[in-house]
Parts: C-alpha cells; sequence; structure tokens
C-alpha cells in the first residue's frame, strides 16, 4: 500500500482575476481508454447492450465542460463559445479529444480535462460488462495519458 505524507493546507482559494482582460480563450485535451478487441469490435458495430458508446460519451463530456467549476472547486465558472468532442480507434483503444473555446479572464484547459475525463469514464460504465473476467476483475480496461495537447490565448 502507498503511504502518503499528509500537507496541511488551509489556504484553498480561487484567483481573482478581476483585472485581467477578456481575450479568446481554446484548450484541447485528450486521453485513451484501453478495451479488449471484442468490446472495441462491439462500439463500431453498435452492438453495446448499453447503447450507443460514443454518443452517450460526448454528450457526458459535453455536460462535464460546462459544469467543470461546480465539480472543481476553484475553477471560475466561464462562458463557453463551443465545445467539440471527437473520438477515433487507436491500438487496442479508443482516444478521446476534448476542445473548448471561450472568450473571458481565465483559461479553458480544466474544462477540456474534466471533458475528456468524463468521455472515457462514460465508455467504461457502458462497456464494463463486456470488459469484466470471470472473477469481475478488469484485466485489460484502462485510462492513460489525459493531458492537454494544445493550449491558446489571443487570437484565434
Amino acid at each position: 500500500m502507498v503511504e502518503f505524507t499528509h500537507i496541511a493546507d488551509d489556504r484553498a482559494r480561487m484567483v481573482d482575476v478581476s483585472d485581467k482582460p477578456d481575450v479568446v480563450r481554446l484548450a484541447v485535451a485528450e486521453g485513451r481508454i484501453y478495451l479488449r478487441e471484442e468490446t472495441l469490435a462491439a462500439i463500431r458495430d453498435g452492438t453495446v447492450i448499453k447503447g450507443n458508446v460514443l454518443a452517450t460519451a460526448r454528450v457526458a463530456a459535453t455536460m462535464a465542460v460546462k459544469d467543470t467549476s461546480r465539480i472543481i472547486p476553484m475553477c471560475h465558472p466561464l462562458a463557453l463559445g463551443g465545445v467539440e468532442v471527437d473520438f477515433e480507434e487507436g491500438e487496442g483503444c479508443i482516444v478521446a479529444q476534448v476542445r473548448v473555446r471561450s472568450y473571458g479572464k481565465t483559461g479553458v484547459e480544466m474544462d477540456a480535462l474534466t471533458g475528456v475525463s468524463v468521455a472515457l469514464l462514460t465508455v467504461w460504465d457502458m462497456v464494463k460488462s463486456a470488459e469484466k473476467d470471470e472473477n469481475g476483475q478488469y484485466p485489460v480496461t484502462r485510462i492513460e495519458g489525459i493531458w492537454v495537447v494544445e493550449k491558446r490565448k489571443g487570437k484565434a
């Protein structure tokens, strides 16, 4: 078991961005979920028991982006200009990418990261019955590589 050292800090606060100028903001985040080949085929063929996996994950990601400031305590609520959620099949995985645009005083990378995370968790939830082994474990299923691919501030 991993042991953690306790860090006492009661200074949690939202940073004041009032004096910052409003500018166009963009962030792109992506991540991967590794699945069994049979599960990937079922997603491709539209035969997953719970329904359309990627359509559901796309809606979940969009909702998560819109709720990021409620989920992550010190994130600012943002006026979003747009959210794009895309998926592609990689080698043994599905890659989710979320692009978030805004016009405001603070970046949108946390919103993009939240969207990707929830998209991948939704995929897992939609296919978990197909991913479990005979002991109820997930020997193949894993989420990896969630990161900010791109972040821009200023002219698009």
